[in-house]
C-alpha cells in the first residue's frame, strides 16, 4: 500500500484532494498534516474512512515533518498562507510558512527518500495580464502580492532541489478554485454566503477583474495525474480555460438564489490587485491526459447549493 503525506489537508482544496484520494484508491494511506490554523478545518474531513491518518503540526517544525514522512512514498504539498489580503496587512506569517515550512519539508523529504514531491502553486506567481495573453510553463515569475512572492519563492526553492539533490519534485500551478469546504474569506464563497445572509456583496474597483476558475474536483483529478505520471523536473499549468469576472460571479449567485443585483456594491479596489489571470493548460492535457470535467455554471449552482445546506465553513 503506498503512504502518501498531504500537508494542508484540512484546507480546502487538501481536504477535497484526500476525500478524492479516499474515494478512488484502495491502495493508498492517507496522512494529512495540518497545523489547524483559522484556515484548517478538521469537520471538512468528517466522515473519512479507510486507511487515513491526521497529524496535528507544522510544515515548519522538522521534527514533526520527519515523524510524518516515516514510510512515505511521495508527498502532496499545500500548506500554505493563502489569502492576498491577509498578505498585505501582515507579510511575515506568508514568508515563514510559505518559504520556510516548504524548506523543511523539501529538506526532510530529501533526507528519507521519497518517490515523488508534489508543490502546489497557484497561477498567481506570474503575475497579471492585460486583456490578451495566457500563462504558460515558460512565462516570466513577476509576483504582485506578499503572497504570491512568498509562493513564487516556494517555488524556486522546490526547483533548486530537484536540481541540486534530486528530489523528485513536480511543480503545479493552478487558476482560482471553487467548490464545496472552501473557507468565507475566499470571493465565491464570501458572495454566497453575503447573498444568504441578505447582506451587500462587496466587489472590489469596478469588477471587472478576471480569473479563470476551476471546480476544485478537476483540481484534484490534475494533482492526481502529476502525482502519478508528471515528470520530476517538470512545471504544469492547470486551468479551465473559463474567464470570469468578480461582476459576473457575483450576477450568477444572486441569480441562482433568486436575488437582485442590487445587492451588488462596489468597494475601494485593493491595492496592486492583479487585473487579470489565464491559463494555459495545453502541457498537462496533452502529455498527462487531464481534462477538466465541471461545467462551470452546474459546478457553480452546486456550491451555491452546498453553502445554502452546510452554511458557513471555516
Amino acid at each position: 500500500m503506498r503512504r502518501i503525506l498531504v500537508t494542508g489537508g484540512a484546507g480546502f482544496i487538501g481536504s477535497n484532494f484526500c476525500r478524492y484520494l479516499m474515494r478512488t484508491y484502495t491502495d493508498i494511506e492517507v496522512v494529512n498534516l495540518d497545523a489547524l490554523t483559522y484556515a484548517g478545518n478538521p469537520s471538512n474531513l468528517d466522515g473519512m474512512t479507510g486507511p487515513y491518518q491526521f497529524i496535528h503540526g507544522n510544515i515548519c517544525d522538522a521534527g514533526t515533518v520527519r515523524r510524518a514522512l516515516m514510510g512515505v512514498h511521495a508527498v502532496v504539498h499545500f500548506a500554505a498562507e493563502s489569502h492576498v489580503d491577509r498578505s498585505i496587512q501582515s507579510t511575515a506569517e506568508f514568508v515563514h510558512t510559505n518559504v520556510e515550512g516548504t524548506r523543511v519539508l523539501l529538506e526532510s523529504a530529501c533526507a528519507v527518500g521519497i518517490d515523488k514531491f508534489v508543490h502546489v502553486s497557484t497561477d498567481e506567481v506570474y503575475g497579471s495580464l492585460g486583456e490578451q495573453g495566457v500563462f504558460r510553463e515558460t512565462s516570466p515569475i513577476e509576483p504582485n502580492s506578499p503572497y504570491s512572492a512568498s509562493k513564487a519563492a516556494s517555488d524556486l526553492l522546490a526547483r533548486a532541489y530537484f536540481k541540486t539533490y534530486g528530489l523528485p519534485v513536480c511543480i503545479t500551478r493552478s487558476s482560482n478554485n471553487y467548490g464545496p469546504y472552501q473557507h468565507p474569506e475566499k470571493l465565491i464563497p464570501k458572495l454566497i454566503t453575503y447573498a444568504i445572509e441578505g447582506r451587500k456583496l462587496p466587489i472590489y474597483g469596478d469588477g471587472t477583474n478576471v480569473r479563470d476558475w476551476m471546480h476544485v474536483l478537476d483540481h484534484c483529478r490534475a494533482i492526481d495525474c502529476v502525482l502519478q505520471r508528471g515528470t520530476p523536473g517538470e512545471i504544469y499549468n492547470v486551468g479551465a480555460s473559463n474567464e470570469q469576472s468578480n461582476v459576473d460571479i457575483a450576477k450568477q449567485i444572486l441569480a441562482c438564489l433568486g436575488l437582485d443585483e442590487s445587492l451588488i456594491e462596489y468597494v475601494p479596489d485593493r491595492p496592486g490587485h492583479d487585473w487579470r489571470y489565464a491559463i494555459d493548460a495545453s502541457k498537462i492535457m496533452q502529455e498527462l491526459g487531464w481534462r477538466p470535467r465541471v461545467d462551470f455554471h452546474r459546478g457553480l449552482a452546486e456550491t451555491v447549493e452546498w453553502y445554502v445546506q452546510h452554511g458557513l465553513v471555516g
